[in-house]
């Protein structure tokens, strides 16, 4: 659904866009309606090193992503590090992963988006040509936007300046979509606690610069201890009800910083967290999709496509190729997202 501002926004890129095709610019992106849905992809995991196909093994032997998901989805490639226009991708040469893959999501008619950062890496632009350089590797109709994902690594500076290149870009790609993706808590205790103090000067630093159509990508994911503080509690107290702390994340978000509903996505770590007492369970993954749906928000993800199959619980800890959840099948939260989204 949208609210008056998104048909606003969307009916301006959609001129803009119209005038620089006629004025010969490039322009990689497309405007896209609804939610955008869909799960990660860690590609360091499953890639074959001599097509550079994007592929995982979640339902046993390694296969292309593009004949995992469905049309219509969109997948996140995580993580694009080093300096912009000279980056890698997963660890591999970017270009041969844009090469490989670019025409094969665009037959297939699945999204994609470029993540870049992480949890353990970095990602640096120091030129408006570095961004332009970055952005032309990807550039295709399925390229739904660029997502930077900023966790401990990233300085103040390195943040500042990923902003105004977003800024400058968002000029020559209207319709390209800048996400930026933060850690939040789920305060329930009235306090409206979320963002901690990187995510508050991200967004600071946002509105210093006067990027406008931006989204914010909570990581609803991994509170920490069930206390009120922390996340909404489920039944008895002892763990945290997730997608009830789903949502309280992006109601919060809303009612302390004023981040409009459309403005915000949401992305959960399926099954088994690194937190203990956080597991995110099918039934989560429906709520929040329902959710994310009825209430407009701008999408919704979960990490990762490679963990959506079947294994034991972990001693500690989460494992990076499955859910830790031996009962649900491989690929179900993948079906939930994608049905409950549309």
């Amino acid at each position: 659904m949208f609210s008056s501002r998104r048909f606003a926004v969307v009916s301006v890129a959609f001129l803009l866009v119209s005038m620089l095709a006629l004025a010969g610019c490039a322009v990689p992106g497309v405007v896209r309606p609804g939610v955008v849905h869909g799960p990660y992809k860690d590609l360091s995991i499953a890639l074959d090193r001599d097509t550079h196909v994007i592929a995982t093994r979640v339902d046993g032997a390694a296969v292309p992503v593009v004949e995992v998901l469905p049309a219509g989805s969109t997948l996140s490639w995580a993580f694009a590090t080093g300096e912009c226009g000279r980056e890698t991708l997963g660890g591999f040469d970017a270009q041969k992963v844009a090469d490989a893959n670019v025409a094969l999501f665009n037959r297939a008619g699945i999204g994609y988006i470029i993540s870049t950062g992480g949890e353990g890496g970095v990602f640096t632009c120091g030129s408006d040509a570095g961004m332009e350089a970055f952005i032309a590797r990807y550039a295709s109709p399925r390229l739904v936007g660029i997502d930077f994902d900023i966790e401990a690594q990233q300085t103040p500076e390195i943040v500042d300046a990923l902003v105004r290149r977003a800024v400058a870009a968002q000029r020559r790609h209207p319709a390209l979509r800048f996400s930026f993706t933060l850690a939040t808590l789920a305060a329930a205790d009235g306090s409206r606690g979320g963002l901690n103090a990187q995510g508050r000067s991200v967004l600071q630093a946002i509105r210093a610069h006067g990027l406008i159509d931006y989204t914010i990508n909570l990581m609803v994911m991994d509170y920490g201890p069930p206390t009120p503080a922390n996340c909404v509690l489920a039944r008895g107290g002892a763990t945290c009800d997730m997608g009830a702390s789903a949502i309280r994340a992006a109601d919060n978000l809303h009612a302390l910083h004023g981040v409009p509903f459309e403005q915000i996505e949401l992305t959960a770590m399926i099954g088994v967290n690194d937190v203990a007492a956080n597991d995110f369970t099918l039934a989560d993954a429906e709520r929040l999709a329902r959710h994310a749906r009825e209430r407009g928000l701008a999408g919704v993800h979960f990490w990762s496509l490679d963990r959506d199959t079947p294994c034991p619980r972990p001693a500690q800890g989460a494992s990076a190729t499955c859910s830790g959840l031996e009962t649900v099948p491989a690929l179900a939260y993948l079906r939930v997202f994608e049905r409950g989204s549309r």
